[in-house]
C-alpha cells in the first residue's frame, strides 16, 4: 500500500470510529470485571454447551429427534454419568494413597523415619503449601456415602457449600437451555450485527468458527485421548496418584506444552513415595518419564496429523500468550473468551486492515451468500 494509499485509509473518520471502538471495549471490559460473578457460570456454561455440540447432534441422530430437547438432556445425563461413574471408581483409591502421603509426611516431620538431607526440603515445602491431609478430609466429603450418612447437615455447617452448589446447579441450567435452543441462540448473535456490516462481519465470523472448531474440539478430542493414555500410563508404571495426575495433563494438554508443567507435581510424589523404601526414585520417575516419552508420541505423531491436520490454526505462543492477557484482564471469564476474541481481532485485522485490497477481491471473486446461521 503506497503513502497516498496509506493516508487515504486513515482519515479522521477512520480514526474517530477507532478511538470511539477502544473507548466502547474499555467499557465492555471494566462492565465484564465488575459483573464477573455473575456472568462467570454463563460464560463457562456457553464454552460448555459448544464443546457438547456434537454429542447433541449424534443423539438426535440415535434417536431420530426433530427437536432437540431429548437429545440435549441426555447429553447432559451422559456427561454427568461418566463424571460420577469416574469419581465413584476412583476416589476412595485416591483419599488411601493420600493418606499414606500423609502418613509419609507425618512420619518424616516428627522424626520418626529419618531421610537423606536433600529431601527435608521437598518434604517441608508439600506440607506447608499442598497440605495432603486437608485435600484427603475435602476429598472424603465428596465421597457419595459420606454424603448420604451426613444428610443434611453437610448443608447447614457451611453457605459457602450452598453457594457452590447452587452455582453449579445454575452452571447446568444454563448448559441446557443453550444446547436446546442453540441454532436459535447462533442466528441471533448474527442478527446483533448491523444489516449494512452483516455480510462482511459473518465472513470473518466464519473464518473465526472454522478455527475454533479446529482448535477446541480437535484438541479437546486429542486430550481425551491423552488423559485416558497417561491415567493407563501412570497406573501401569505404579505411580501413586496417579489417576489424578492423568487427568490434569488431560486437562491441561487443551493449552499447548501446558501438560509438561505436571512434571514437577509427578517428581514430588516420586520423591515422597520413595521414603517409603517400595522402590527408589530414580526408577519411579523413569517410569514415569516413559509415559511422557511413549503418551506424547502417539498424542503428536500419530492422533494430532489425522484429528487437527497439520495446521491447528493459531501460534502456540500466540495461544499462550491470548491467555494470559485475556486472563489478567476478566480472569476465569477471559480465559474462557480469548481464544475466540483473538482470532476474531487477528481475522478482521488480517482481511480488512492488513490486506484490505486482495481480500476484498477474492471475497467478489468467490461471491459468498450470507450465512443463514453461526
Amino acid at each position: 500500500m503506497s503513502t497516498q494509499q496509506t493516508q487515504y485509509f486513515w482519515n479522521i473518520d477512520r480514526i474517530m470510529k477507532l478511538i470511539i471502538g477502544l473507548a466502547i471495549a474499555a467499557v465492555l471490559i471494566w462492565l465484564i470485571r465488575y459483573l464477573s460473578d455473575v456472568l462467570l457460570p454463563f460464560f463457562a456454561a456457553c464454552f460448555i454447551a459448544y464443546m457438547l455440540q456434537p454429542l447433541v447432534e449424534l443423539n438426535r441422530k440415535l434417536i431420530h429427534e426433530k427437536g432437540r430437547a431429548i437429545s440435549s438432556i441426555l447429553t447432559v445425563v451422559e456427561v454427568l454419568a461418566v463424571i460420577v461413574g469416574i469419581t465413584w471408581l476412583f476416589l476412595p483409591n485416591v483419599i488411601k494413597e493420600l493418606d499414606v502421603m500423609n502418613g509419609i509426611i507425618h512420619d518424616v516431620t516428627s522424626g520418626k523415619h529419618p531421610i537423606p538431607k536433600e529431601y527435608s526440603d521437598i518434604i517441608h515445602w508439600v506440607e506447608s503449601n499442598l497440605r495432603p491431609a486437608e485435600i484427603k478430609s475435602q476429598l472424603a466429603e465428596l465421597h457419595l456415602g459420606s454424603l448420604i450418612s451426613k444428610g443434611t447437615s453437610l448443608l447447614s455447617e457451611s453457605i459457602s457449600v450452598i453457594v457452590g452448589v447452587l452455582g453449579w446447579a445454575l452452571t447446568l441450567i444454563y448448559v441446557m437451555f443453550i444446547l436446546i435452543d442453540y441454532p436459535q441462540i447462533s442466528r441471533g448473535f448474527k442478527l446483533i450485527i448491523p444489516h449494512k456490516y452483516r455480510a462482511r462481519a459473518m465472513v470473518v465470523v466464519r473464518e473465526v468458527q472454522t478455527s475454533m472448531n479446529h482448535y477446541f474440539r480437535g484438541q479437546g478430542l486429542v486430550a481425551i485421548c491423552a488423559m485416558i493414555f497417561y491415567c493407563i500410563g501412570f497406573s501401569i508404571v505404579g505411580l501413586p496418584l496417579g489417576i489424578p495426575m492423568g487427568i490434569l495433563v488431560g486437562i491441561l494438554y487443551m493449552i499447548p506444552y501446558f501438560q509438561y508443567v505436571t512434571l514437577i507435581p509427578v517428581a514430588i510424589i516420586c520423591a515422597i513415595f520413595s521414603l517409603n523404601g517400595d522402590a527408589s526414585f530414580m526408577s519411579l520417575f523413569g517410569s514415569c518419564l516413559l509415559v511422557y516419552l511413549i503418551s506424547q508420541s502417539i498424542c503428536d505423531y500419530i492422533l494430532t496429523p489425522h484429528i487437527m491436520g497439520k495446521e491447528m490454526g493459531m501460534n502456540a505462543a500466540v495461544i499462550l500468550l491470548s491467555l494470559s492477557i485475556w486472563g489478567s484482564l476478566l480472569g476465569i471469564i477471559g480465559m474462557i473468551i480469548a481464544l475466540p476474541v483473538s482470532s476474531l481481532i487477528m481475522a478482521y485485522y488480517e482481511r480488512y486492515i492488513s490486506y484490505p485490497r486482495k481480500k476484498a477481491s477474492a471475497q467478489t471473486d468467490n461471491s459468498p451468500t450470507e450465512p443463514s446461521d453461526l
